[in-house]
This record gives C-alpha cells, sequence and structure tokens, in this order.
C-alpha cells in the first residue's frame, strides 16, 4: 500500500510518501498550498491519505485533502490508533502530538519520552503498555525570545545564532545564552527525572530547533524529523 501522510502545521506544511513502512519522498513547504500536493499524488499514485493539521483549513482546502486519493482519513481524538490515549480532554490534544507519540512508541515498543522542538515545546509519554499518559507544554525558543522582546520596554529582540559565551557578555548574548541555556537545562531536568523512574526509557526528539548536548545525553536520545509522519503512517496502516 502506498500511503500520503500529511502534517499541516502553524506555519508549514510537511507530507511524506510511504511505501509500506519505507518512506519513499518527503517534502517540507512553507505556507498550505494543499493544490500542489496533486502533483505528488500524479507522481507516487498513493492509494491512502492521512492529514493532521493544527491550522485552521478552510473548507475547499479540506475538499482538495479529501479528494487527493481514494480513502483519506483526518486525524481526530475518535480515530483508531495504535495506542491507549488517556488523556483526560481527548480532543482537546493535539493531534500532532498523539502522532508523534504513535510514531516513537511502535518503534521503540517501550517506554518512550518525546521531545517536540516546534513553535512549542511539548513533552510527551508513552508507558511500556502502550498508555498515552500525556505531556506538558512550554514555550519554543523562538516564541521566548520574542516574548522578552514584547514584553519588556527595553529589550531587543535577538536570534538564535550568533556569540554564545557561558556568561552573557552584553545584553545580545545575555538574551541568547539565557533562553537557548534555560532551555536546554529545562530539557537535562526533565531527562533526569524521566531516567529515574523509568530504566529502560527510549527518548525520541523531533522539531526544528536543535541544541547542544553533552555527548551522554546524545547517546540516550534518538533524533528523528520525521516522527510525526511516521506515526501518522502507522495510524493510517491500523485496522487497515
Amino acid at each position: 500500500m502506498t500511503s500520503l501522510a500529511i502534517d499541516i502545521g502553524n506555519t508549514s506544511m510537511k507530507y511524506a510518501v510511504f511505501d509500506n513502512q519505507s518512506m519513499i519522498h518527503h517534502q517540507r513547504v512553507m505556507g498550505h498550498d494543499v493544490d500542489m500536493l496533486a502533483n505528488e499524488v500524479k507522481e507516487y499514485h498513493p492509494t491512502h491519505t492521512i492529514v493532521c493539521t493544527t491550522a485552521s483549513l478552510s473548507e475547499q482546502q479540506k475538499t482538495v485533502l479529501s479528494q487527493l486519493t481514494k480513502h483519506t482519513v483526518f486525524l481526530s481524538h475518535t480515530t483508531p490508533i495504535p495506542i491507549h490515549n488517556r488523556y483526560k480532554t481527548p480532543e482537546t490534544l493535539g493531534m500532532d502530538r498523539l502522532a508523534a507519540a504513535v510514531g516513537a512508541y511502535m518503534q521503540a515498543k517501550g517506554n518512550v519520552l518525546i521531545i517536540d522542538m516546534g513553535t512549542a515545546i511539548t513533552y510527551d509519554f508513552v508507558d511500556s503498555e502502550g498508555n498515552y499518559l500525556g505531556g506538558n507544554i512550554a514555550p519554543g525558543l523562538q516564541m521566548r525570545l520574542q516574548a522578552l522582546h514584547d514584553y519588556t520596554s527595553r529589550l531587543p529582540y535577538i536570534t538564535a545564532e550568533g556569540a554564545h559565551p557561558e556568561l552573557g557578555e552584553d545584553t545580545e548574548t545575555a538574551i541568547r545564552c539565557g533562553v537557548i541555556d534555560g532551555i536546554k537545562y529545562e530539557i537535562e531536568g526533565y531527562l533526569r527525572q524521566f531516567f529515574l523512574k523509568y530504566h529502560n526509557l527510549s527518548v525520541f526528539f523531533t522539531g526544528g530547533d536543535e541544541l547542544y548536548f553533552e555527548d551522554e545525553i546524545k547517546k540516550r536520545i534518538f533524533a528523528d524529523k520525521f516522527l510525526v509522519l511516521k506515526g501518522l503512517n502507522y495510524i493510517l496502516r491500523y485496522k487497515s
């Protein structure tokens, strides 16, 4: 079975074509031009499509997506999935978080912690029995940099790229180091907590922002920028 998995975020759209479990093509584009997906269908001839979106789509966009292939699934909290969703309000859970949880668990088949570095940083956990137990949401890298500028009268907006000493030597490096190192220490704190509680834990790191970690920590993390798309493919094939 050849399938098309589509992940539509707030500012960009990622999609991949799978031949069974093998990804044979992937692409990321800015915006939500769903019409362009027709070209992928013509080239790869997928028979099934699954769509995950955190953006508000127009009825016309939904119609285009639903007609790409013969079978189309719009992921929701009622869609059958290969793990158990124990979130107290499943209808409010971001479907990209759920898809990433599926992608991680189906690869590791054990306790998994998923860290997604997107607009927000999300921490999600699935236990060894396949129960999605929930997760936490924190501001992402760009959000933190922007907030320091927006919510103060004198702090400038600073980009993440640039000098990064151990301690800030001026306002620019003080902001950059404070934000980047703050995220790093936050993530390391989560890792310490979960590794103490779950000795057979696998950690999956996904999303667009990359940070430097010590080698000992990096050895325990699986970096997978296609985790959501892989999860969508697993969901599409579940009970199909």
